[in-house]
């Protein structure tokens, strides 16, 4: 299943990355726990800086994703993100639990 995540990762981001093109709308990543449906463009509107989550501004890697999907990194990333969101303005719908996130039957 890491390879799965591999290389859905590596298509999406050298895609942005090399070719200069749009990020993937939505990219639909398999776990477990139920899917998880991950919107950039959603994200993308509320974070403003690429560096929040990518290495660089221009995008392309994120530390737990690639080569390999490493759980907690990408827990800790996400979940930090969503918490501190929501510590800032209460009526924000960032996920903080499971399934908020994770839909089973994805």
């Amino acid at each position: 299943m890491n390879k799965f995540f591999a290389a859905l990762f590596a298509v999406a981001f050298a895609t942005a990355t090399f070719a200069a093109a749009e990020p993937p709308a939505v990219i639909k990543l398999k776990a477990k726990q139920g899917g998880i449906t991950f919107t950039h463009k959603e994200h993308q509107d509320r974070i403003k800086n690429c560096k929040a989550c990518h290495a660089t501004d221009e995008g392309g890697k994120i530390e737990g994703f690639q080569p390999n999907i490493n759980k907690d990194k990408t827990h800790a990333l996400c979940q930090t993100c969503h918490k501190k969101e929501v510590a800032a303005n209460k009526a924000s719908k960032a996920p903080t639990k499971c399934d908020g996130c994770h839909k089973k039957g994805t």
